[in-house]
């Protein structure tokens, strides 16, 4: 039990009742406080409760005090903290979007549609169920399990074009995917959607885990359209993957020219000062028509739904990353809009001075960076900022509240640090599995995969019962007499000048040794010493070494006694 202890600056030099009443009352105010703030400062059961509770208590009040969800984004829900994690994608019409989720998923799904014009003319949830069904855009928006309530803003024009494709798969049980409309070009840009195709665009890519853009080898031409919607997707580009489809379908001269020309294009639009990766092939079905860079798709294939299949685990991390970069967002705001109230008329030239307000924003913006010492990058966009401005009464903006601002910062600087060490073991407590069922079982174990018959896999699919090693024994044989002096078994100092001729780095002759000494006696054998030359040959051929030796490659001696065991 705690104590109440009367300190000595508590203590009074007179002890009337007016004195030591003053002194009782500071110091239980003092331990009820301290009390508080031990609840306060508790662990939480996951990252995800940890977010609900310091949003509703820290981030929620600054954000509805000076109208952070009218400017930027709607207030979140549990389900916005719940949700699996999803993937986007964009491109324009007949850049082969649904195709690619259909090879993801495995199967067709309800409401897919392919074909060269611009079928996909929604926004498709693709989510995980017991039956294949539809569910319309109203019906998914008064959904509470769902966090899809703040869409119903943009109204019936897109309601009517937003809906969900539920169907049974393995792929879905960990992840959501979601198809877009085709982005149009040339004068099809000028077809009004009817709803602001831009802003739902952000929505989503504010929430989703990824977002892939995907453009065509044949179509790399980026409308105005494109263009504005990569500007929005600047701003999230660590969710940010970029897909060259149908790669196939250009030589291989030509694909060198289309790639340059594409991150041409893209150094023009991505504001990034790193190189753009763009992931190269073709993500269907189909049999390629130009096999030359069949290897490399084959590759970029396997790194890109890698990617994709660790989201999962991923997760968590993101929703913190994502709460963090709201939360520098949302102080941002508040100095923003607390710094034009306080640049308003009391009574005349409101409309001249919000005006002006407006026109100088930058000097607005440039002025809070020098008073608060806020990062550049933490700023919204500025003429996104000016536009909505113009619909906004500047005297009935809040005056800066200095409490939610300590708020908000205690929470940043005191409450966020447990959640984040809590991330490590988070997937573990939750039984997070990466994504299975689909494309995803078919990247593994299997002679199809890339590298499947070279390095550490050469003769994994052989079906031959004879050891791969022994194709050179002959050669290890003499080499092994020689540095043994006809015993069984030579010592590690005794084998050591004979690998470092290899002029491996010895981390990696450590790693050999310990794959080839599979019985951790500090010997070798023959058949130890045939392993070790085997490994180093494919280490000096390129190919990486596994940190557990493949059942393939187990001498025959050690083969025996663990098919025994």
């Amino acid at each position: 039990m705690k104590m109440l202890i009367i300190h000595n600056a508590c203590r009074p030099r007179i002890f009337g009742k007016t004195s030591l009443w003053t002194c009782q009352t500071r110091c239980i105010s003092s331990w009820i406080s301290g009390l508080f703030k031990q609840d306060e400062t508790r662990s939480f059961n996951s990252v995800r409760d940890g977010l609900k509770s310091m949003y509703s208590q820290c981030l929620e009040p600054l954000e509805t005090t000076y109208l952070f969800h009218d400017f930027h984004s709607p207030k979140l829900r549990s389900a916005d903290f719940d949700y699996k994690p999803s993937v986007m994608l964009i491109g324009q019409y007949s850049t082969g979007k649904t195709t690619f989720l259909q090879h993801i998923v495995g199967k067709d799904y309800p409401g897919m549609r392919i074909g060269p014009e611009p079928t996909t003319d929604k926004f498709i949830v693709i989510m995980n169920g017991k039956e294949d069904s539809i569910v319309p855009g109203n019906a998914l928006v008064v959904d509470a399990n769902m966090p899809y309530a703040p869409l119903s803003k943009f109204g019936n024009k897109f309601l009517n074009r937003f809906q969900a494709s539920v169907t049974s798969t393995p792929v879905l049980e960990n992840l959501t995917l979601i198809d877009t409309p085709g982005i149009l070009s040339g004068e099809k840009q000028l077809i009004d959607r009817g709803y602001d195709f831009i802003q739902v665009v952000q929505w989503f890519a504010e929430r989703v885990d990824r977002v892939i853009l995907l453009f065509d080898a044949h179509k790399l031409d980026v409308s105005d359209e494109f263009k504005r919607t990569i500007e929005v997707l600047n701003m999230y580009e660590d969710k940010l993957k970029i897909v060259l489809n149908k790669a196939d379908r250009v030589s291989p001269q030509q694909l060198m020219r289309v790639y340059g020309a594409l991150m041409w294009s893209l150094g023009k639009i991505v504001n990034t000062p790193e190189v753009v990766r763009v992931y190269t092939g073709s993500f269907w079905k189909q049999p390629l028509q130009h096999t030359a860079n069949r290897h490399l798709f084959e590759l970029e294939h396997q790194d890109l739904f890698k990617d994709l299949q660790s989201l999962p685990k991923q997760n968590s991390i993101r929703k913190l990353n994502d709460f963090i970069r709201r939360s520098r967002l949302a102080k941002v705001h508040a100095y923003i809009i607390s710094e034009l109230k306080s640049e308003m008329p009391r009574l005349f030239g409101r409309e001249v001075a919000k005006q002006r307000l407006i026109d100088e924003l930058d000097t607005v913006y440039r002025r809070i960076q020098s008073r608060y010492g806020v990062s550049a990058g933490d700023f919204p966009d500025i003429n996104q900022m000016r536009r909505k401005l113009k619909d906004y009464d500047f005297t009935k903006f809040k005056v800066l509240d200095s409490s939610l601002i300590d708020a908000l910062d205690d929470m940043l600087n005191k409450k966020i640090p447990p959640l984040m060490s809590m991330l490590p073991n988070e997937s573990l407590q939750l039984n997070t599995e990466d994504v299975s069922g689909g494309v995803f079982d078919l990247m593994e174990n299997n002679p199809f995969q890339s590298g499947a018959t070279e390095g550490v896999n050469e003769g994994k699919y052989d079906g031959s019962e004879t050891w791969i090693v022994a194709k050179h024994m002959a050669e290890y044989e003499k080499s092994f007499q020689r540095i043994s002096g006809g015993k069984e078994k030579v010592s590690g100092a005794a084998v050591r000048d004979e690998l470092m001729k290899s002029h491996l780095p010895n981390t990696e002759l450590a790693l050999i040794w310990r794959l080839a000494d599979v019985d951790n006696d500090g010997y070798f054998d023959i058949e130890q010493w045939a392993l070790a030359n085997h490994l180093l040959k494919i280490r000096l051929a390129g190919h990486e070494l596994p940190h557990t030796l493949p059942h393939h490659l187990l001498p025959p001696a050690s083969k025996n006694v663990s098919d025994h065991s």
